[in-house]
């Protein structure tokens, strides 16, 4: 089993590179893992607390499940990932059943930060993207996703978003073997990353 992790700023389009690279494999041969289903659950906090949470630290995450996931994963045995909601910032009872493929790809903001995760990694990669355009984008999706106003998402960008990204996730370039620019838009470099999939599939399958 491959194992990639794609971080990247929030906005930067990381969700977009992953759908691109699933287009170029058969349906099942491989699964995504975003790290945003293992948010630790916040239903013992209240609710108007958990406005307040920060998502962008890697303390938010729950790290050793994830982990584990990835583990069970690797030997062969079908999980049972997570689901988390923005709207009530709590986990949800639901869970996705994913079983083991060729493929696992790991994508997140954070998901680089952990040493344990980059560890497990065959090819960590990181989407780059101006600030400017990864604004832009968090604006529209928070205002349509996560039913915040523009307002909201600047004030929440300046305060947290911003400052997150200098202190943890834009250090996360130096464990990076791929750099994206340009986000989903660079064909080469999604060719590439696709390239390198398909080359350790193949290799995998001749041992």
């Amino acid at each position: 089993m491959i194992i990639i992790g794609i971080a990247g700023g929030t906005g930067s389009g990381k969700t977009t590179v992953v759908n691109k690279i699933l287009t170029g494999f058969p349906a099942g041969e491989v699964a995504v893992i975003p790290q945003d289903s293992y948010y630790k659950d916040s239903s013992h906090i209240p609710m108007e607390e958990r406005s307040k949470i920060n998502f962008d630290e890697p303390n938010a995450i729950e790290w050793s499940l994830l982990v584990e996931h990835l583990k069970q994963l690797r030997e062969g045995k079908t999980i049972q990932m997570p689901t988390y909601s923005y709207l009530t910032c709590t986990r949800q009872p639901e869970t996705v059943e994913v079983t083991p493929s060729d493929v696992v790809i790991v994508e997140g903001i954070l998901v680089l930060t952990e040493k344990q995760m980059r560890d497990m990694m065959d090819i960590k990669v990181f989407v780059d993207a101006d600030a400017d355009d990864r604004l832009i984008r968090v604006i529209a999706r928070d205002c349509i996703e996560r039913g915040r106003t523009p307002q909201m998402v600047i004030d929440r960008y300046q305060d947290v978003l911003k400052p997150m990204h200098s202190q943890y996730i834009e250090p996360c370039k130096q464990f990076a073997d791929l750099i994206v620019p340009q986000g989903g838009s660079n064909i080469v470099a999604i060719n590439i990353l696709t390239d390198f999939i398909e080359s350790r599939l193949r290799k995998a399958k001749r041992d």
